[in-house]
């Protein structure tokens, strides 16, 4: 069930008056009905999965709490993890890695046909496999107790506003809030309901319209050079974003409306000065989860600088292939590593460089351009991201500036206007808007500030949101980008 589709604005409100006119003591139960029909209506069999694993790290987490030795701890947390990343590897990566391991073979003269698995990828796997592996590791670190109520914790992997894309949920900070009783509380049901009403914008306007132009190009990249490929790619930035963002609200506001508080997962990532910030602003719930799980697990930052420079390699490279099997995705991932350990060798050189400029003088153009080089950085990398294969992708970057034409006015404007006018125009209008909200929310919610204003101005806004949703809306369902990972 597609958020954008008119499946959930039927059910989501069917399940809100459900969830407040029942008992607090049985309001789990609804929720996780609903939750499983939610992941059904994509492929009723794979709601087996999520059960098994739910039951798997139900049962390892009480059987870890109960043991005193360590190295029986040690090995009931290695069943959890070799099972779960067992079977994302069985349905993400089995073909990847046959298909890969057939061509180095074949450039040798070794014949090899490997067995191809001829299932479909199980929406959301990878959410809720790193959210159940990030459970069953805090109670193995004694962060945290094991959940008895099998109904709370099967509901806490498979609570549907965040079950297929996320934010991944830490238990300390979902398990609790399905004991606490909520009440029904008109500001924050329609404080969530404005986010929600964001999210569907982001998505539906601006991330589905910047698809349209993106598609075209990236589909068939040989057909373009030059200035088609930098749009292509700057709104494939904007797209991804929009796209993915805009589930974390509709997501984040469900869960509100019901009073759940989920974490936020975006904080105006293309306004980082660093790549290292851009992580701790991007898909926070992900990075984090690499930072606690894997990257700090391999010694983090508190070992040698060589052995540091391994470790950021590794966690990227991972969360790179976490995103797909595809040698595109372990591309970005090994482009972003090295961003990071660029940063790092060439820190006292770009101080040096940045004093002898005098640029400490300008910090507001200073802070400028660590912005623009950062987005820069950013969105070549999206290129790999993108691209369906490696080949396409270096395409791309061979012809990303091929300035043949450039100053040709018919090429600019078929450039330009490449999908339509029509489409180019709205997706235009869509990041200006996104730019607007998020200079002006810089120090507080829009939300907030909104809820301060007249009435007559805060229902302006929102009939100017739904109004340009049904007008300008791309309203052929896109699937959220994030639902493939």
């Amino acid at each position: 069930m597609l958020f954008n589709s008119i499946h959930f604005l039927i059910f989501f409100p069917i399940i809100i008056v459900l969830y407040f006119s029942l008992k607090h003591k049985h309001r789990w139960i609804l929720l996780l009905l609903a939750s499983y029909y939610f992941y059904m209506s994509w492929k009723a069999e794979y709601i087996i999965l999520i059960i098994f694993s739910t039951l798997l790290d139900y049962f390892v987490a009480l059987a870890i709490a109960k043991e005193d030795d360590k190295k029986t701890k040690t090995f009931l947390l290695l069943i959890s993890i070799l099972i779960n990343i067992g079977l994302l590897f069985a349905f993400k990566y089995f073909n990847f890695v046959s298909d890969s391991l057939r061509i180095i073979l074949s450039n040798f003269s070794i014949q090899f046909s490997p067995p191809v698995l001829k299932i479909l990828l199980p929406v959301g796997i990878s959410f809720y496999t790193f959210q159940t592996l990030g459970y069953t590791i805090d109670v193995y670190r004694n962060k945290i107790k094991p959940e008895k109520h099998l109904g709370i914790f099967s509901l806490y992997v498979s609570f549907f506003p965040q079950l297929v894309a996320g934010p991944i949920e830490r238990a300390q900070n979902l398990l609790p809030q399905f004991l606490k009783k909520h009440y029904f509380d008109y500001a924050r049901v329609t404080d969530g309901l404005k986010l929600m009403l964001w999210g569907f914008f982001k998505k539906i306007v601006i991330a589905d319209n910047l698809a349209i132009y993106v598609d075209l190009v990236y589909n068939n990249p040989e057909m373009y050079t030059g200035l088609s490929l930098i749009i292509a790619t700057i709104f494939f930035a904007f797209q991804i974003y929009c796209d993915f963002s805009g589930y974390s609200d509709i997501a984040i506001g469900a869960s509100q409306v019901m009073g759940f508080k989920l974490m936020d997962n975006f904080k105006r990532p293309y306004y980082s000065k660093s790549i290292s910030e851009f992580w701790k602003r991007w898909h926070i719930s992900l990075s984090s989860w690499f930072k606690d799980y894997l990257y700090i697990s391999l010694g983090g930052n508190r070992v040698s600088i060589s052995r540091l420079h391994f470790n950021l390699f590794i966690t990227f490279l991972i969360s790179g292939l976490w995103h797909g099997a595809n040698w595109t995705f372990v591309v970005w991932g090994a482009l972003h590593a090295f961003y990071m350990i660029f940063s790092l060798l060439s820190k006292n050189i770009r101080e040096k460089i940045v004093l002898f400029i005098k640029l400490k003088h300008f910090p507001r153009l200073n802070k400028y351009l660590q912005i623009l080089t950062t987005f820069s950085l950013v969105t070549f990398a999206w290129i790999f991201f993108r691209a369906k294969n490696i080949s396409d992708a270096f395409y791309i970057v061979r012809n990303l500036f091929n300035w043949h034409g450039f100053v040709d006015f018919g090429y600019l404007r078929s450039a330009f206007f490449l999908a339509s006018p029509y489409v180019f125009v709205v997706s235009l209008f869509g990041i200006l808007s996104l730019e607007f909200v998020h200079l002006y929310q810089r120090h507080d919610s829009i939300r907030h500030m909104l809820s301060n204003r007249p009435v007559y101005f805060r229902f302006f806004i929102y009939f100017l949101l739904l109004f340009s949703i049904l007008l300008c809306g791309n309203f052929s369902s896109h699937e959220f980008i994030y639902f493939q990972f």
